[in-house]
């Protein structure tokens, strides 16, 4: 993979256009992996250089999904580079308490399991809070790893990820500038977004050890690093905010030598992003007119045609409206490109004119596969689409990528285990029975056994098919791909393989599609969805040799997580009363992702209101921007390959 090479030294915004609201520095790659292989080339190449003057070097260690990549980049950088890590003197940030160092939840584990056991860092350098000792003897641990710190010479660079309450480390909303290595008490948003890997919020310690915001502070270099969309706007918060306790994060301001690193989807709130035209001369191509438009909609509370020379040029749009030459002509070309977004027909109309659609009116009856990372995304995110698709006679196939059975709880697979126990004959019930004594025994930190992952495999698979029979496909059109990456029975994942690629590939040249539509909605739980997402390209990229590609279009849906941004769409299929209770009834046939979801995410509501909500919400702006009123509206992004 190509990295693109950056500047992460820091660097004194000065007095220009982005530092009238950022005031840390930040620096943004197009995607997280083009960060972390910066930020670990950095740590290495610090720890090399303190190894040429014979120095120890003291890392700071972060833990959670943030600096996986960059840990991944370092043992590269060790095995194939050859770089050694006898001379670094490693201090982790923080540790669950209480907690054993054996739980596989526990940062222990962690560090060992992504970094520490895979390097040739010497065991004694290792200092990781220790969840095990007696609260009594919390403070006086404490002051010691404060002391330890200290004679090791000081931190010389600091990994920081960021929560969503802003804090660093476990410093919480509230943490006093001052304040050094301690026990706190863990916020409930902090212990909800660990519930995922703890198998329910019930299992997460309420209490954690963290360094402080001043041992934080003390280092020579902090890098800060945030990753996706679910971050971005507690990022423009740290970066654009006054200095808060309530925000941890912001006290980096005012640290010497600080960085934030952030990939194109973090730094989507940032001003400079979100509306460029304020901080300075915009690169005006189609996309960021129609954003702009879309935002002054919304900021004036008018319609598209109704919005004015005198609006444009009061929201730091003059430079726009003077390119364009009047608002009228501006307003008309606007309104027109979103009204051409909207299709009853998202398979193409049949001998309708397609030169303003978003889809072909040839072939009448086009060949369609719905790539699905778990085996509800379908219904949930284009239940409505899909069900047009059908009745307007389209070859519909259903993909399940996942198999989706960590996601099925102990409780619900007993249940389906029991009533089999009741009908099974009396040779099979010794089967069954140590089944039922696996899952009434299990501990919360335990991987289920194959077994009972092939339980809940089926149990999800059944669910699917109950779903796409309603619809109206026949059996034999929906295909359980189960892709080997997902089966790990945790929620960490292997990186995709030639195999899940190859999988994939092989059902798209079978069924020859004239339309694929796949998940580009990427900020699930435990990131299924962009590595679903990434073995589709890679399988489309192997088959570019391939005739019929040529005549396949690729639309990417959201809805389970987010929603597209309306400047963003370019197929939005309305749907009618009738058919939003038709794509709810859908979605209820996954009774197991009902009422208590296991991997609900940030998002509270349950699937099928937050997909409700959302597409109803999707209608209103195009209502408000003066366009047709809908019930609801799904929506879609054309990605071309």
């Amino acid at each position: 993979m190509k990295t693109t090479k950056k500047n992460l030294k820091y660097q004194s915004p000065g007095i220009n256009e982005v530092s009238r609201y950022e005031k840390l520095h930040t620096v943004t790659f197009e995607n997280s992996k083009e960060g972390s292989v910066s930020i670990a080339r950095e740590i290495c190449d610090l720890v090399k250089a303190k190894q040429e003057k014979n120095k120890n070097c003291v890392i700071g260690f972060a833990t959670g999904s943030s600096p996986t990549k960059v840990y991944q980049e370092i043992i590269r950088i060790h095995k194939e580079e050859s770089l050694s890590f006898k001379n670094v003197i490693a201090f982790n940030l923080d540790e669950y308490f209480p907690i054993n160092k054996d739980d596989k939840n526990s940062y222990h584990h962690f560090m060992k399991e992504n970094l520490f056991d895979h390097i040739d860092i010497p065991a004694e350098n290792i200092n990781i809070p220790s969840g095990e000792i007696k609260e009594n003897q919390v403070k006086k641990y404490c002051i010691q790893y404060e002391k330890k710190i200290q004679e090791s010479g000081g931190i010389d660079i600091q990994l920081l990820g960021i929560g969503r309450t802003g804090h660093i480390g476990f410093n919480e909303p509230g943490s006093h500038f001052n304040s050094k290595t301690r026990l706190i008490t863990l916020d409930h948003t902090t212990r909800f977004d660990a519930s995922k890997s703890f198998n329910g919020i019930e299992n997460v310690p309420s209490k954690a050890i963290t360094m402080g915001v001043r041992t934080i502070f003390n280092s020579k270099r902090v890098i800060i690093m945030a990753w996706g969309i679910q971050k971005s706007l507690i990022v423009k918060k740290s970066i654009e905010n006054d200095v808060s306790s309530l925000i941890p994060a912001t006290y980096l301001q005012k640290h010497k030598n600080a960085t934030l690193v952030l990939d194109k989807e973090c730094s989507n709130e940032l001003t400079r992003v979100k509306t460029p035209w304020l901080v300075g001369p915009c690169d005006w191509t189609d996309l960021m007119k129609r954003k702009a438009i879309v935002w002054l909609c919304d900021v004036t509370e008018k319609s598209i045609l109704k919005l004015t020379d005198e609006d444009y040029n009061k929201n730091g749009l003059s430079d726009l409206l003077a390119l364009e030459g009047s608002a009228y002509g501006l307003n008309i070309k606007m309104f027109n490109h979103f009204q051409n977004t909207i299709t009853g027909w998202p398979g193409g109309k049949p001998g309708a004119d397609d030169s303003t659609r978003p889809e072909r009116k040839s072939p009448n009856s086009k060949r369609v596969i719905i790539f699905s990372p778990h085996p509800d995304d379908d219904v949930i995110s284009m239940g409505g689409t899909f069900d047009r698709l059908v009745s307007q006679g389209h070859d519909v196939h259903i993909a399940y990528q996942a198999s989706g059975n960590v996601a099925v709880s102990d409780h619900d697979a007993l249940k389906f285990i029991e009533v089999s126990n009741d009908m099974f004959p009396a040779e099979l019930k010794p089967k069954v029975s140590q089944l039922i004594k696996e899952l009434k025994n299990k501990k919360p930190d335990k991987i289920d056994s194959i077994d009972v992952r092939k339980i809940k495999s089926l149990i999800r698979k059944r669910e699917a098919i109950s779903a796409t029979r309603y619809i109206g496909i026949p059996d034999s059109n929906t295909h359980f791909m189960n892709l080997p990456f997902y089966e790990t029975g945790r929620i960490k994942k292997n990186p995709a393989s030639k195999k899940d690629i190859l999988i994939t590939a092989s059902l798209i040249k079978k069924i020859k599609p004239h339309q694929i539509y796949a998940a580009g909605d990427l900020e699930d739980p435990h990131g299924t969805h962009k590595v679903c997402l990434d073995i589709v390209f890679d399988a489309l990229d192997s088959l570019k040799g391939e005739k019929f590609i040529k005549d396949c279009w690729l639309w990417l849906y959201r809805g389970a997580w987010l929603e597209w941004d309306i400047h963003e769409i370019d197929m939005a299929v309305p749907m009618s009363p009738a058919q939003v209770l038709r794509k709810r009834k859908a979605i209820f046939f996954h009774q197991t992702q009902k009422d208590g979801v296991m991997f609900q995410g940030h998002d509270l509501r349950e699937f099928w209101v937050r997909a409700e909500e959302r597409n109803h919400e999707t209608a209103e702006k195009y209502k408000k921007m003066g366009l047709a009123d809908y019930a609801a509206i799904e929506s879609f992004k054309r990605h071309y390959f």
